[in-house]
Parts: C-alpha cells; structure tokens; sequence
C-alpha cells in the first residue's frame, strides 16, 4: 500500500493516547493530521482528551491494543477514508507507568510489552505505515559509578526476573519486536529510548515525585522524596519530548533508535525546595523509602539526537515547573475528581 496519504492530511494512530505523553502528541499531531487516539483507559483518563475530541480530525477509539486491531470494525473511522487511505504513521505508547499501583499493572505491563507490540506491529506491516515505539531508558539497566550516561549502542544489564522485569526487560523485549519486524517486513521503524518526562497532564496520587510534589505545596503537607538527598534524576518538559518524538517518526529509515531527555543531573530534594520556593509554601521535605518502580537511572548521552534529528530541549526547569504548577492551580479541583473517580 502506498505510504503517503491520498488526501490532504495523512492518518496518524497513536496507541495510549489519552495518557500524559499521549495527549499532548496527539495535540501537537492535530496541526498536519488526522489522528485516531486509542486507549483503554486502564491506567489514563479521557479528561486528557477532552479538548481534542471537538476536532472532526480527531477520534477517540476505546480499545485494548493487546488484542488484535482491525480499524474496519469502527464505523466512526469512515470518514478518515482508511479503505482508501490507510494510515501513514502509528506511535505506540501504550503502557502503564504508575508507581503506587505498579503491582497491580504487572500482567498489563507484560501483555503491552509483548501482545501489543505484535498487534501494532502487525498494523504497520498491512498498511505499511511508519512506526514508532516509546521505550524507556530502563533497557539501560541502573547506572554505575564507572557509568551514568547511555549511548544508544550500550547493550544495559537488566535483572529479567525481579520484581519490574514485566516492565524492564518488558521493553527491552519489545525493543526486539520491533527490530524484528523491520528486518524482516522491511518497515520504517523507530525507538525512542524516553528519559523522565513532566509537565501538566500527569496523573496525580500516583508516586510521580512532580505534580504530587506540587500538590503537597500547595496544600500545606510535607513533600516526600521517595529515597535519600542523593536521589538525582534527570526532567524534560513534555513539549521538548513531544517534539523529539515527532523529529524521530519524520526522519529517515537510518535513524532508527534515539534517546530522548535532558542530561542534566538534578537533586530531587533541590527540585522539591524549588517548588516550596515557587508556590509561596511552608512545606517542608521528608524522605521514604523507594518505591518499586522508582528505580535509579541513568542519563541520555544526546549527541545521535543532536546530530540526526537537530533536537535539543528548549524549556527550562523553572519554566516547565511554573506552567505545571500553573495548570495544576487551575485544574486542581477537576484534577482531584477525576482521581477520586478512578
């Protein structure tokens, strides 16, 4: 089938896209797109997509991408001509990322890491679409003394049988689907390898230091750091992070893998004062133990997205913070609601 677009925007799926990452891609996706947003809902909320779902290039299937996917049963596609058209690019983000309820998601984790990868990939394969996979930076297993920063030819240790080897070696699994698939059906396809990302959109109460941090600020309550002052981390702003993924899924058959973040080492506890500092709190910071998604990291060495895609991040961590503590000020009481809800 052939991969441009018949009509005058070409079709775009992206899997997990009522998710943080999710929602602000298919945003940004909207300005040279149709778009079709799938998700579960398992581990996401649809007021991520709400504002989307008044564009007529805009639709929100719900659906499981662990089972297989056959666009021709959703009638409300019609109108993106897909028999005619088929579709041009799928990003595949589905997959649970929360730490408090990690233990509850394993078998999800592992089915999105496997079950989904062949279902999407096997999308691809009949439309001949680009692909482009969100793997994580845990294929890099932890960080050592010798080593903190990853290129992307570093191979990583990773334990396959501990407690989050449904979502570490999980994604180094579905990194094979992936290359797998292009060796041998000859489709574009693209990995990106996604260090810590923040902004508005993140889903609350859920471990992720950020917005629980800010709501303890604003609230009056302690911030938890789960870890010890030498707790560091690396935060990209979620449109830095969006616009890497879009660079990767433009640029060409060669550039196949990509590390996507900031590689500039942040104390935890310093970014957890800043934010006391920013919303006029009284807070104060306490410490807990790990938790077990919440895993040391290392950093992206940056020089393949620099030199192939001409990416850099571009908002500063006192700008990301303000717009997220901004949002999240302004969102709060939905905010909490919808928490409730789920």
């Amino acid at each position: 089938m052939n991969t441009h677009p018949i009509f005058e925007k070409k079709n775009v799926l992206v899997t997990g896209g009522a998710g943080f990452i999710g929602a602000h891609l298919c945003e940004r996706l909207l300005k040279e797109a149709k778009v079709i947003c799938v998700d579960d809902l398992s581990n996401s909320t649809i007021q991520n997509i709400d504002h989307l779902l008044q564009y007529p290039d805009f639709e929100f299937i719900k659906y499981d991408t662990n089972n297989a996917i056959d666009l021709s049963e959703f009638p409300e596609l019609d109108k993106f001509g897909i028999r005619y058209q088929g579709i041009q690019e799928i990003y595949h983000l589905a997959c649970p990322t929360s730490p408090k309820n990690f233990k509850d998601l394993k078998l999800h984790s592992l089915h999105a890491n496997s079950r989904a990868m062949l279902s999407t990939l096997d999308l691809a394969v009949k439309y001949r679409a680009k692909y482009l996979f969100s793997s994580s930076s845990v294929v890099y297993g932890a960080p050592t003394e010798e080593e903190t920063f990853f290129h992307e030819e570093d191979e990583g240790i990773v334990n396959h049988l501990s407690p989050r080897a449904c979502y570490d070696e999980g994604k180094r699994f579905a990194e094979t689907c992936v290359e797998t698939y292009r060796q041998v059906h000859g489709i574009d396809t693209k990995i990106a390898r996604v260090f810590t990302t923040y902004g508005p959109r993140m889903k609350l109460r859920d471990g992720l230091l950020i917005p629980d941090f800010i709501l303890d600020a604003l609230a009056g309550r302690d911030l938890v750091v789960y870890g010890d002052e030498s707790l560091i981390q690396s935060l990209c702003y979620i449109t830095d992070m969006v616009d890497g993924l879009v660079r990767l899924m433009h640029a060409g058959p060669e550039v196949s893998i990509v590390n996507l973040g900031v590689d500039e080492t942040l104390k935890m506890v310093d970014v957890a004062n800043k934010i006391i500092e920013m919303t006029g709190s009284t807070s104060h910071v306490k410490f807990e133990k790990p938790l077990e998604f919440l895993t040391k990291k290392g950093f992206p060495d940056l020089t393949r997205a620099k030199e192939s895609l001409g990416w850099i991040s571009l908002v500063r961590l006192e700008e990301g913070l303000r717009k997220t503590i901004d949002y999240t000020i302004a969102n709060k009481e939905m905010l909490d609601s919808s928490h409730q809800q789920m």
